[in-house]
């Protein structure tokens, strides 16, 4: 096969130092594109890795085979969905969507046109992360707990003025994270029950099927001394703790592009990270939202 070219749709933070930089130095990919709603950005960011700026999202789709998108979630869905319409593969960040019915269109579109997606759930991309889920796996769950306290609203978080963040809250931007460990180790949703703390704070208590419980905390808004991430879960033996290491984002972005490359070069359109379980992601969180109402 020949090498695939892909382009980087954002121009932000995370556009920046992980989309592009990752694809950029990625061995098995040319970088050719950057678009954004801001052209001078654009141009900022593609100069940088001798790519071609665009404002014209239809103009990089000709030129790429492959997509990676580092902008707003609502954003996002509209224009995955002209891609993949397109042919196009798909690297997604999380959430895929924050609205169910474009994740439910963006599925429908991935489907018919048989391209492979990934959905970029950092911690899936992790080695500590990732063998922890494995091992729990051959256990009799019974429930457990995730909670992501951070404090990306802080003003030297390179995330404090992120406008979705801002209106949507930690459900929508660390939710994910947390729902990305619980949805594979205790199976689907069935019930849930919530509260609002302060701030955008939200507890969580989720019931899976068979019977499983789950307690999920998140916040965006925790002063800097009481950060804390952390996923535990149980059996009739105990606590089964995931350790808390340092997680590399960069090196996690590179393996879920491998993942996706080695799914095109096999024609394979199914991954543990897919656009469905993205949208089963988005149900979920949907699901809260309406349980909780709007901030």
């Amino acid at each position: 096969m020949d090498r695939l070219r892909i382009g980087v749709v954002g121009t932000g933070f995370w556009a920046e130092v992980i989309h592009a930089a990752g694809a950029a130095a990625h061995p098995d990919v040319d970088l050719v594109g950057v678009w954004g709603r801001d052209r001078a950005k654009a141009e900022a960011l593609a100069g940088v890795h001798g790519a071609t700026a665009y404002d014209d999202f239809d103009a990089l789709l000709a030129e790429v085979d492959l997509l990676t998108f580092a902008v707003p979630p609502q954003v996002q869905s509209d224009l995955a969905l002209r891609a993949a319409e397109a042919g196009k593969h798909l690297l997604l960040e999380k959430p895929i969507s924050t609205d169910l019915a474009a994740a439910d269109r963006l599925v429908s579109a991935v489907d018919r046109s048989g391209v492979s997606t990934v959905v970029f759930f950092t911690y899936r991309f992790v080695p500590f992360s990732e063998e922890f889920l494995e091992e729990v796996r051959h256990h009799d769950l019974r429930g457990g707990a995730a909670w992501w306290y951070v404090g990306h609203a802080a003003a030297d978080s390179p995330f404090a003025n992120s406008p979705w963040r801002k209106t949507d809250g930690a459900l929508w931007d660390v939710g994910p994270h947390a729902l990305s460990q619980l949805l594979p180790a205790l199976g689907a949703v069935t019930s849930i029950a919530g509260a609002r703390g302060e701030g955008d704070l939200v507890h969580l208590v989720l019931t899976h099927e068979g019977g499983a419980t789950s307690l999920m905390s998140l916040s965006m808004t925790m002063p800097g001394g009481a950060e804390r991430v952390g996923v535990e879960l149980y059996d009739e033996h105990g606590w089964h703790v995931r350790p808390e290491l340092e997680r590399d984002a960069s090196a996690a972005y590179q393996q879920a592009l491998s993942e996706l490359l080695a799914n095109i070069t096999a024609g394979e359109t199914r991954h543990r990270c897919d656009v469905h379980f993205g949208r089963d992601v988005v149900d979920v969180l949907s699901r809260c939202e309406d349980l909780l109402g709007r901030r």
